[in-house]
């Protein structure tokens, strides 16, 4: 017998007052991508590939599975790149979908995008690092069924790869802000509805620099990762009886690392291309439905096979 919680009307709510923005998506420093995936279409195939395993295409999900109509997400680091494959995926499973980044403009554009589909869409900008600014957005909301932790990186400022023994605790300070205590605020924030209503779904997405370290600078940021981690199996028993499930997605090298690094970096990913944020999208989507209400406090690694488990 499955038990699914109640769910609630999803249309589109208007949220007033002003918010500061949440971190970008979960890429490091000078990776930038401009995430120009066609919104039209919620999965497309990389032009040229010549991987036996390609990005999902056409139409991904059964009829009548993976359905979050009623529910509504809220997408941290949701303006560009990963976040915004992550908010299209549950939007076209039916969500109203909570925009956020740091950024205001960037959650707009992604918003416009996601209304010209079809899919039910808010811009709520705030920093993931400012509680008052969460509580507010949250408070705006109403009911918030899924939590997608993906803020991140080096928060509002950019991160460059240094030695530990050359830092100090001024230069940690800001990947551990956003990549824990950040994914704590937003977890604490949304965890009393949840309860409540006797359901939930949280995902904080992380990296293989929080399960199996870093050598290349990270450290804080590699530290941050590894603490979300144990938030989310924590969490997961902690509140298992409470019909909320949370579980982390450890990323592999995405497609937007540097195009002079792409060739390079795919030899040694055995299904033979890059990450896309299509990818996590589908991962994300599985872990907030129904379908998947008895995975709790589990890592997956989504990383092409670079890493196995």
């Amino acid at each position: 017998m499955v038990v699914q919680g109640p769910r609630h009307d999803g249309d589109v709510r208007t949220l007033g007052g002003q918010a500061a923005g949440s971190g970008s998506a979960d890429t490091p420093a000078g990776t930038g991508h401009q995430d120009d995936t066609a919104p039209e279409s919620l999965r497309h195939a990389p032009e040229g590939s010549d991987s036996a395993f390609p990005t999902p295409s056409g139409s991904p999900y059964c009829p009548g599975m993976f359905n979050l109509t009623g529910r509504t997400a809220l997408v941290t680091g949701a303006g560009q790149n990963v976040g915004a494959g992550i908010a299209r995926a549950l939007g076209a499973a039916g969500a109203t979908v909570l925009v956020n980044d740091l950024r205001s403009e960037r959650a707009d554009e992604v918003v416009e995008a996601l209304l010209a589909d079809g899919v039910a869409a808010v811009s709520v900008p705030f920093d993931v690092t400012d509680r008052p600014a969460i509580d507010s957005a949250v408070a705006g909301a109403g009911p918030i069924d899924v939590l997608v932790n993906n803020a991140g990186n080096g928060g509002a400022e950019e991160m460059r790869p240094r030695r530990f023994t050359d830092t100090g605790p001024d230069d940690w300070l800001g990947p551990m802000e956003v990549n824990l205590h950040g994914v704590l605020h937003c977890c604490h924030a949304v965890l009393p509805g949840m309860v409540e209503r006797g359901h939930g779904r949280i995902t904080t997405i992380s990296s293989a620099a929080g399960t199996h370290g870093v050598g290349m600078g990270f450290v804080p940021y590699s530290v941050g990762k590894g603490g979300s981690l144990s938030l989310m199996r924590s969490l997961a028993l902690e509140h298992g009886r409470d019909g909320i499930t949370a579980n982390s997605v450890a990323l592999g090298i995405m497609d937007s690392v540097r195009a002079e690094t792409a060739a390079a970096l795919t030899k040694r990913i055995p299904v033979g291309r890059l990450g896309s944020p299509d990818d996590v999208g589908a991962a994300c989507l599985w872990l907030a439905s129904d379908e998947a209400g008895w995975i709790t406090g589990q890592t997956i690694g989504l990383n092409g096979g670079a890493f196995t488990s």
